[in-house]
């Protein structure tokens, strides 16, 4: 090494070292003028201090009075996850150092400190504000999830994973927006963290778009509720019960006992029949007459259908005539029951069975496909199909002709 470059090396730890020394005599005298200002400060204003440090501890025990009353609250909401527990959690998740810089916060103008102090104590407060805000919205975003899917957790570990990864997610976010915050309060540019958080969500989306696609189906049927578990839907050619919502994928076993695996995004994109909340059952039979029946006894027919609804406890939507069939005059008689198969399934038997003997005392005949074909003769004049038979003549071997 060069004398050259060994004094330049030189030069710069003296440097640094002037540079260090004139650092740690700027920090010692701001340090000395803070605490000379401050026992003037106390020496002064100590009657203003006593009365803001009363009113400081007066205002920690309200809070602390207010975060008991948010548990007793929550309490009150008997482990349901209700309006009442939600914003009892809420409240109960107060922490004392929030309560602390708040009670400063209210007072420190009073006191009139240094402004070093007011300074500190505004930068404090700030932290604790942004953080303790985040910590409130969580616990009620958290108890609005809970809150939808009441009792959904407990029909199996995929529920239970989906709604732990959405409060992952959830708080993830939360504090990342109030750990920003308190950067940007600090001076700090925060524009190149911002981008930075932007295209790592980009790039996790684009990589994991199929599980993230499955997750936010799953979201929307938690919150949205097409469906719950135990209720029985029909999807596409499946009926079945609703045995588990799961992160990525529904399972139903269907009337048959085989289970079906559905993806949840698949299922979403297709119609659901809600079979559960169906609140009536409404039956259609469609009654064919034949074209014979005397049009005073079609006339009566409709009050027939709904005298024998009515008879059996049905309500009657539709009784009157539909249609000309290619062999039958068509009735369309609809009623409905309650949805209780066991009440409808013997009504209807009852209805059909009673239908059969009104009809048979009223001589009305169930038309059935038939085609009846007509000659002409060279006149013209149709040929019944079963003209007069000529009576048959016993011819006997031996007598002859009888």
């Amino acid at each position: 090494m060069s004398i050259q470059n060994i004094a330049n090396v030189a030069a710069a730890a003296a440097a640094e070292a002037a540079e260090a020394k004139a650092k740690r005599e700027a920090f010692e005298a701001q340090t000395g003028t803070f605490v000379q200002d401050s026992l003037a400060w106390l020496q002064v204003h100590w009657f203003n201090i006593a009365v803001a440090t009363g009113i400081a501890v007066a205002i920690v025990f309200a809070m602390h009075f207010v975060r008991a009353w948010g548990l007793k609250l929550c309490r009150r909401g008997d482990g349901v996850a209700n309006w009442y527990s939600i914003i009892g959690r809420a409240v109960g998740k107060t922490g004392n150092f929030f309560i602390l810089m708040t009670a400063i916060r209210l007072v420190v103008g009073y006191a009139q400190p240094p402004a070093l102090v007011v300074t500190t104590a505004n930068f404090l407060f700030t932290i604790a504000a942004v953080f303790q805000g985040a910590i409130w919205v969580r616990e009620v975003i958290f108890g609005l999830i809970e809150h939808r899917t009441m009792g959904e957790a407990a029909h199996g570990s995929g529920m239970a994973s989906a709604i732990g990864i959405v409060r992952l997610l959830v708080s993830f976010a939360l504090f990342a927006i109030a750990l920003v915050m308190v950067l940007g309060n600090l001076g700090v540019n925060v524009t190149g963290l911002v981008a930075g958080l932007g295209v790592g969500g980009i790039a996790i989306g684009l990589a994991a778009q199929g599980i993230f696609g499955d997750l936010i189906a799953a979201l929307s049927i938690i919150f949205d509720r097409p469906f719950r578990v135990g209720q029985n839907i029909k999807y596409d050619q499946t009926t079945g019960t609703v045995e588990a919502i799961g992160l990525k994928s529904t399972r139903i076993r269907s009337f048959d006992g085989e289970l079906r695996v559905i993806s949840n995004r698949q299922l979403l994109d297709k119609e659901i029949q809600n079979i559960s909340d169906r609140t009536k059952i409404r039956i259609t039979m469609v009654l064919g007459v034949a074209y014979e029946t005397d049009p005073d006894t079609l006339d009566r027919i409709p009050d027939i259908l709904k005298e024998i609804g009515e008879a059996e406890g049905a309500h009657v939507v539709r009784n009157g005539f539909a249609a000309f069939g290619a062999s039958t005059l068509d009735y369309e008689f609809q009623f409905e029951y309650p949805f209780d198969w066991d009440i409808a399934h013997p009504g209807r038997n009852r209805i059909a069975t009673a239908l059969l003997r009104r009809f048979a005392k009223e001589g009305i005949a169930f038309a059935y496909p038939t085609q009846t074909s007509y000659t002409a003769a060279p006149d013209g004049t149709l040929i019944p199909p079963y003209p007069d038979v000529q009576p048959v003549m016993r011819v006997d071997k031996d007598d002859g002709e009888r």
